[in-house]
């Protein structure tokens, strides 16, 4: 589904026990210098992640000050974020002339202790290439290195290499919980394009040689994914960006099953399998 960019007035894009996507909480709140925000979310552990701006954050009786060092924009600099345990209320307070904040959420019953994330802590990998036209960039900011600290919530920015190309090939799926092929984890995107009139496509292949659908996304756009194959793409020039949370159903660690008929492709792009490995 296509959630186009709106003023959502700092409250929920997608809620608690979302119809589509349950497994996953996305907000966004924008502050000016001196705001607060207290998010809550019951039955979901967040990550607190500037866009851009800095806030410091307020949960548990923990400070943790200044996270977040981009002013421009996601392409200025490396992320920050604060994991909240689950259902634990998180004061956000703006602390530059403005902050954009996504919070990203996914289910989970226990509660668990909340920590920091700086830049120097973030989980880098590149993989593809330009003569694959798959050459991407993603950032983990809760990746495989917090398990056992964080409950069933994947955090991670994704970018592509260079102006064009396409992001999520071989496409693949994660819907259904059937180990160890695959695991269910919903997933929800934001998207950001430089410069911003920049656009692209997301697709949405429910099974293996049926058409699907595509959505035209824009700079805000938001995408939930619920089942299917789901690779996207962005126009020639242009640069793309999407903020990406995965909510693992049974467990965190994401098994990815790639489409049977594009399968083989995992063999012929330059570093996928270690992209693979970072989301397990």
């Amino acid at each position: 589904m296509h959630i186009a960019p709106y003023d959502n007035q700092n409250q929920p894009i997608v809620g608690v026990q979302d119809p589509l996507v349950p497994l996953c909480f996305f907000n966004i709140v924008k502050l000016k210098r001196g705001e607060s925000y207290t998010s809550t979310v019951p039955g979901y552990e967040t990550g607190i992640v500037p866009a851009t701006g800095t806030i410091d954050v307020v949960t548990m009786d923990q400070v943790f000050a200044s996270i977040g060092t981009r002013r421009q924009n996601v392409w200025d600099g490396e992320p920050e974020g604060v994991y909240v345990p689950t259902g634990a209320p998180a004061v956000i307070t703006c602390v530059s002339d403005a902050a954009e904040v996504f919070i990203a959420g996914a289910q989970f019953d226990q509660v668990l202790t909340p920590f920091a994330v700086r830049a120097a802590d973030i989980d880098k990998v590149q993989y593809g290439s330009d003569d694959t036209k798959t050459h991407r960039k993603i950032k983990h900011i809760l990746g495989t290195k917090y398990h056992g600290r964080v409950g069933r919530l994947l955090v991670s920015e994704l970018y592509t290499v260079g102006a064009g190309g396409w992001s999520g090939f071989p496409s693949h799926k994660h819907d259904t919980t059937r180990l160890p092929l695959e695991t269910r984890h919903d997933e929800v995107y934001n998207f950001r394009f430089n410069p911003p009139h920049g656009s692209g496509l997301q697709m949405l292949q429910r099974e293996d040689g049926v058409p699907g659908e595509a959505y035209h996304i824009v700079d805000g756009s938001t995408i939930a994914i619920d089942k299917g194959y789901h690779p996207c793409c962005v126009l020639p020039g242009y640069e793309m960006y999407y903020f990406t949370i995965l909510g693992g159903e049974t467990q965190r660690s994401l098994v990815q099953f790639f489409q049977p008929s594009h399968a083989y492709q995992v063999e012929t792009i330059p570093g996928i399998k270690d992209m693979i490995a970072k989301f397990k």
